[in-house]
């Protein structure tokens, strides 16, 4: 997906998430099902929780100071865990995955402007793909905030943000239409 459909489905991400969540009460954001479920306050949460983690890469490789590890500079190990992680993160895959530790959401009540809070943070996420251009145009390979094993370039980190802010808004849905 090229940046500006990026930046367009951005857009697109979040005035859905204005309409269905906006006019929740904080304490419909924060109703759970039961114990295990997240709250639509807590998908919310994780997504700007997740998406803060590429921030300091994306300013360590302006800056010149990023160390892409050595099996970074074989484009088949960076395709093969882009399109895993990708694929894992699509809003019809069906199977859930728990998260790294470092991307929980908060497990206590949210404040009732968690959908605020991510159209701000979905601003400063589309500065952050188009000050990226060039970055993109060389083909920067960056390691996953999670875990330095996965390995797969910035393009398609942004790509895997966009699509996992999708597959949370599906599941935040599923949520609301439960409560």
């Amino acid at each position: 997906m090229s940046s500006p459909n990026l930046l367009r489905e951005i857009d697109q991400l979040t005035q859905d998430f204005q309409e269905a969540f906006g006019g929740l009460s904080p304490r419909d954001l924060n109703w759970k099902q039961n114990p295990q479920t997240w709250s639509v306050a807590q998908c919310i949460d994780h997504l700007i929780v997740i998406n803060k983690t590429y921030f300091p890469i994306v300013q360590e490789l302006r800056a010149g100071t990023y160390k892409t590890p050595w099996h970074g500079r074989f484009p088949f190990l960076t395709r093969f865990f882009g399109n895993l992680v990708y694929n894992s993160v699509l809003p019809d895959r069906k199977r859930k995955i728990k998260t790294f530790p470092i991307w929980e959401p908060s497990y206590s009540e949210l404040p009732g402007d968690m959908p605020a809070r991510f159209a701000e943070h979905q601003t400063a996420l589309k500065e952050l793909i188009q000050s990226s251009a060039d970055l993109i145009a060389l083909g920067a390979v960056i390691t996953s905030p999670a875990n330095r094993v996965i390995v797969y370039t910035l393009e398609r980190a942004f790509e895997i943000i966009v699509a996992h802010e999708r597959r949370h808004l599906n599941q935040a849905l599923e949520v609301v239409e439960k409560s």
